[in-house]
């Protein structure tokens, strides 16, 4: 397995540490802490100045001494979020708004800006997001439209597998994004099976979803394959650069070439029952080697070592049949 890593940024964990993937030869490492998780070996550092990954609100506004943020910013449906606003009706605790009141002007910034989801921007509605053109603009169009690449690729024989998403059996992905979206796509492994795309059947938005179930299509010349939605929820966003270029899924599934965002009042019940990363990694290999199998049948051995599959399986070996394919890989 070959890594990719965006830019040589470091990833971060938990409160006041960092990892990066790692090899054997680093487990000798003294200054940072080895494990192994589903084969892979992680180098875990502790961070001199301790930070989180996602802040709470009600942390960055001074109101408690440490809360990392784990509804991805989605405050409408986060328990704490509700128990702390209970607590300000009672009169025993101060709103994050009200901390923020008491600043200075010079330091009085926007709430995205206080998560980091934005630069430093002053806010200029005294803390009253809902009557903030700005606020809504963010959570409702900017958030949606914003692509939001992988930190970290796994790469199985040429096929990339990213840090952070979710996988369905059938070969589409889901990531969840701050605002409580969940960004989908096909990944990369069905799109170099079928080849490049002519065009992609998208659901219209508003349209309801329901996992499982037929989403979208891929259409090749005469042929169309039908892909299952990973989760349940409304779409609220449509790739239309995707109507455009059909070739942006293939370069770039994973970035430019997501397909809608969807929104479903329960996020982490959407993702139940989805593979995440390591399990992800696992079930591709399996992939792989199912798929090598079936090249076998029509096409004779393969290299010893399996080498990398091409980027038009399909189109180089149309044997194996479209039907035949999409059956076995897309459940369709």
């Amino acid at each position: 397995m070959a890594k990719k890593n965006r830019e040589g940024k470091r990833s971060k964990i938990g409160y006041g540490s960092s990892y990066r993937m790692g090899g054997d030869k680093d487990l000798a490492a003294k200054s940072e802490i080895p494990t192994v998780l589903g084969g892979q070996v992680w180098m875990v550092k502790p961070d001199k100045r301790a930070e989180t990954v996602n802040p709470c609100i009600w942390m960055q506004a001074g109101v408690v001494e440490f809360k990392n943020c784990n509804n991805f910013y989605d405050c409408t449906t986060c328990k704490y979020d509700s128990g702390m606003l209970k607590m300000v009706e009672k009169g025993k605790q101060i709103s994050w708004q009200d901390a923020m009141r008491k600043r200075t002007s010079l330091e009085r910034i926007c709430r995205h800006s206080l998560t980091h989801r934005i630069e430093k921007r002053a806010c200029a509605y005294n803390y009253e997001c809902s009557k903030c053109d700005f606020d809504q603009f963010f959570e409702d169009v900017w958030t949606a439209k914003t692509k939001n690449p992988p930190g970290e690729v796994q790469e199985i024989k040429g096929f990339e597998v990213p840090v952070g998403h979710y996988f369905h059996n059938g070969h589409s992905w889901a990531r969840i994004e701050s605002g409580g979206y969940i960004r989908i796509g096909m990944d990369d492994f069905a799109l170099k099976l079928l080849g490049k795309a002519d065009a992609f059947d998208l659901p219209l938005m508003g349209k309801e979803l329901g996992k499982n179930n037929v989403g979208w299509g891929l259409r090749r010349m005469e042929n169309r394959a039908d892909v299952l939605s990973p989760v349940d929820g409304v779409i609220m966003e449509v790739n239309s650069k995707v109507r455009e270029n059909a070739e942006l899924v293939n370069r770039k599934p994973y970035e430019d070439g997501w397909l809608f965002m969807i929104q479903n009042p329960d996020i982490k019940g959407a993702v139940k029952g989805l593979m995440a990363y390591t399990e992800g990694l696992e079930w591709m290999n399996s992939e792989v080697d199912r798929l090598e199998n079936m090249i076998e049948e029509v096409a004779g051995p393969l290299a010893a070592d399996g080498g990398f599959l091409g980027e038009d399986i399909y189109g180089s070996l149309p044997d194996l049949g479209w039907k035949n394919l999409t059956k076995t890989f897309l459940r369709t």
